[in-house]
Order: C-alpha cells, then sequence, then structure tokens
C-alpha cells in the first residue's frame, strides 16, 4: 500500500522542514522527487540525503513568485504525476500593524506561488490524463488565530484555489486537496523563537506545544505521512477536501 513507484513528484519548498520530510518519504515510497527551492544548498543536501540512501531525487533552484521561472522548470522536468506545493512564509500581525509591503509579499509567495506551480503544472498532468495536487493550507484558513492577518488570508486563498482546481479538472482525472496543519516543529519555529525571545527559549517552546490540545507540536513526519496517503491511489476517491492535521486544535481548542 502507499506506493509511489514509477511516480514523478514535484515539492516546492522541499529542502526542509515539512516539505523536506515529504520529499523523503515520497522518495522512499518509490517515487522520484523533483525539489523545486529558493535556497538552492538546501536542495541539493536534500537531494545528496535521498541518493545516499537509494532513492531518486533532483533538485532545482527557483522562486515560485515567478511564473516564467516555474515554467520552464516544470517544463525541465517534462513529466508530472504529483505537485506538492509547500513553499511558503509566516508573517506576525494584525491589520493594523501589518504593512501593504507585508501583505504584498505574503500574498507573493503563498497565494501567487502556488498559483504559478498549478499554472505550470496543470496542462503537464492534462497530457497524462491524471495527477494529484497537494497544497499547504493551514488551521489559519479555518479559525481565527490572533496576530496571523495576512497568513490566515492567505492560506485561506490556497483553500479556495485547491477547490477551484478539483471542480475544473475533475474530468482530466487530476485530484486537488489540501492538508490544514496546526504548530509544526520545523527550524522555523526554532528560528522563530530564539529570534523574538532570546533567553526564554525554553519557556516559549513549552508554551507554544501547550497551545496544542494534544500538548506537543506535530513532527514534520507525521504531516508527510498524511500527505502521502493523499498522493497515493488509495486516495483515488478523495478531491475536493481538506484535511486539518492540528491536535484537536480546531475542535477541542475551548
Amino acid at each position: 500500500m502507499f506506493s509511489l513507484g514509477g511516480k514523478q513528484a514535484v515539492i516546492t519548498g522541499g529542502g526542509s522542514g515539512i516539505g523536506k520530510a515529504i520529499s523523503q518519504l515520497f522518495a522512499r515510497q518509490g517515487a522520484t522527487v523533483h525539489i523545486i527551492e529558493l535556497n538552492e544548498t538546501a536542495a541539493s543536501d536534500a537531494v545528496k540525503e535521498i541518493q545516499e540512501t537509494g532513492g531518486k531525487a533532483f533538485a532545482y533552484g527557483g522562486d515560485v513568485t515567478n511564473q516564467d521561472q516555474m515554467v520552464d522548470v516544470f517544463h525541465r522536468i517534462t513529466e508530472v504525476d504529483i505537485l506538492v506545493n509547500n513553499a511558503g512564509i509566516a508573517h506576525v500581525g494584525n491589520l493594523e500593524n501589518t504593512s501593504a509591503s507585508d501583505f504584498d509579499r505574503i500574498y507573493s509567495v503563498n497565494v501567487k506561488g502556488a498559483y504559478n506551480c498549478f499554472y505550470a503544472a496543470i496542462p503537464l498532468m492534462k497530457s497524462r490524463k491524471g495527477g494529484v495536487i497537494l497544497s499547504m493550507a493551514s488551521i489559519a484558513a479555518l479559525v481565527g488565530i490572533t496576530d496571523r492577518f495576512a497568513y490566515s488570508t492567505s492560506k485561506g486563498a490556497i483553500y479556495a484555489m485547491s477547490l477551484s482546481v478539483a471542480r475544473d479538472y475533475m474530468q482530466y482525472n487530476i485530484r486537488s486537496n489540501t492538508i490544514s496543519p496546526a504548530r509544526v516543529h520545523t527550524p522555523f519555529v526554532d528560528g522563530f523563537i530564539s529570534k523574538n525571545y532570546p533567553g526564554r527559549e525554553e519557556e516559549m517552546f513549552q508554551k507554544l506545544s501547550q497551545s496544542q490540545p494534544i500538548g506537543r507540536m506535530a513532527q514534520p513526519a507525521e504531516i508527510a505521512a498524511l500527505a502521502l496517503y493523499l498522493c497515493s491511489d488509495e486516495a483515488s476517491f478523495i478531491t475536493g477536501c481538506d484535511y486539518p492535521i492540528d491536535g484537536g486544535f480546531i475542535k477541542l481548542n475551548n
């Protein structure tokens, strides 16, 4: 079960955090993994780790905000069975302290970046008479979270775009779903804590962990396991759905 043998999988932001965990798991399950990263070093390092364990992977430098770049990269890959729209950035702030440049930056990476990859991948999937697209939304798309105005907006857009693609391309055997994680323990979280709470890292890590009803953050591998299921043939009846993976945050946080 959950074999990706013979599949060509493109993962944006696949060189670190959740994206890296997905890249590694997909490669272990037999996919040829294509990592697109703004940070080419991170992409190359992730590819090297995959290759050292017998997997097939390739690295591509690219900026998801640039449509021409993405179309060029996807044409170089030539065959795409799976796209994971994972690349994204965060922002902390409410409406009043989110500047126009902050908002534009979040929109450009999180929303336009995913759109550019949809745009590049769909024609290739149509030519192969099928495909799977999985996009990273967030619990911030589904519930109100303090000081996440721009970020929540972008993740709500991801959810809506995924639904639209699922509806429009169902006839081509293309599935489109989203995952909505709560807080996941990635290098980004550690960097955020050390930057904003110097000297209080352990205290703040515990506080953020306890904000999940289950009492801890998710691990990237746990998100990757759900991604594997949704991109596998075992999930062939699933499209137009969002899957919260949140340690009880949405339903039990009261």
